[in-house]
């Protein structure tokens, strides 16, 4: 199962997708609940689907010392099941946010200002920060009248969030090789959009791995625009395998650039492991990404 498959099928925030996040990270060179010594100025989340071979309990456990204080993009049913594990959710996922089918259409609209205003509050009321939107495939949309429409649409759910503490990140996604006709696809049309809004409550979420393969200049994105990101996801370029050395991206040197902007949020692992030690490659991402 891919990651659409598992949003579609709603399994990202149902109970097939169990996660636990690990309680908040204390900062530079401090020890957080789990006794786990980080070095980042953010903090350290994975993807439960990257690791649907895991039960949300069992993942809770196997992380524990691994410096991670969050499993994300899982939904309000698991959201208990983190907190029980000392964790948090990064980012808040439900059944109805679909990838392909976005802001970008107004048809859609009437159901996502019905729906998100009781995800939000549950959101709030657990702690969760960030709550996952997208702009949804084009579908013969030009990027003006997509990003239009996409603000339209936020807009009262952006300021709903804001009164409740809670932010809206939208997902940049490559539409070369993952995502096919995915709208936003572009750190700049994130950035337009993210204006036109005029609302810090709502962010993009920088996937590296796919902006990688969308535009490049990951580290002169990063140092450009880091005000609107809300969160970042790594995987390995090609492939969204492993972060180690035997593909392209430096992460180490990525992870510097955004501790350079003093971001204080999540860096979430979301690569899909080949190694037959799943775990130990997720333990090795983390410490390849944990740099002052």
């Amino acid at each position: 199962m891919n990651r659409r498959e598992a949003i579609n099928t709603g399994l990202l925030s149902l109970a097939a997708l169990q996660a636990p996040a690990m309680g908040a990270m204390l900062g530079s060179n401090q020890q957080n609940e789990n006794n786990m010594d980080t070095k980042a100025p953010f903090k350290h989340s994975v993807c439960k689907w990257c690791f649907n071979d895991l039960t949300l309990d069992a993942m809770a456990e196997k992380v524990k010392d691994m410096g991670i204080t969050s499993i994300e993009l899982v939904g309000v049913n698991d959201w208990p099941i983190l907190k029980k594990h000392g964790l948090t959710c990064a980012i808040g996922n439900a059944p109805f946010i679909s990838l392909t089918d976005g802001f970008n259409d107004v048809n859609n609209h009437a159901k996502y200002q019905s729906m998100f205003p009781e995800l939000l509050q549950k959101a709030a009321d657990a702690g969760i920060p960030n709550i996952i939107v997208f702009s949804g495939n084009r579908r013969g949309k030009s990027d003006a009248e997509g990003l239009e429409n996409c603000a339209k649409g936020l807009d009262p759910i952006v300021k709903q969030a804001e009164k409740l503490g809670v932010t809206l990140v939208m997902e940049l996604l490559n539409s070369k090789v993952n995502h096919k006709d995915y709208q936003c696809d572009k750190t700049e049309w994130g950035v337009a959009l993210l204006e036109k809004v005029g609302n810090t409550n709502l962010k993009l979420l920088y996937d590296i791995y796919h902006m990688q393969i969308m535009e490049g200049d990951v580290i002169a994105t990063i140092k450009k625009h880091n005000k609107y990101f809300g969160h970042y996801h790594t995987a390995g370029v090609p492939g969204r395998h492993e972060i180690d050395d035997s593909q392209e991206l430096n992460y180490p040197a990525i992870m510097k650039a955004i501790a350079a902007t003093g971001f204080k949020g999540f860096v979430a692992q979301e690569f899909i492991p080949v190694a037959q030690d799943k775990l130990d490659s997720l333990r090795k991402a983390v410490a390849l990404c944990d740099v002052a």
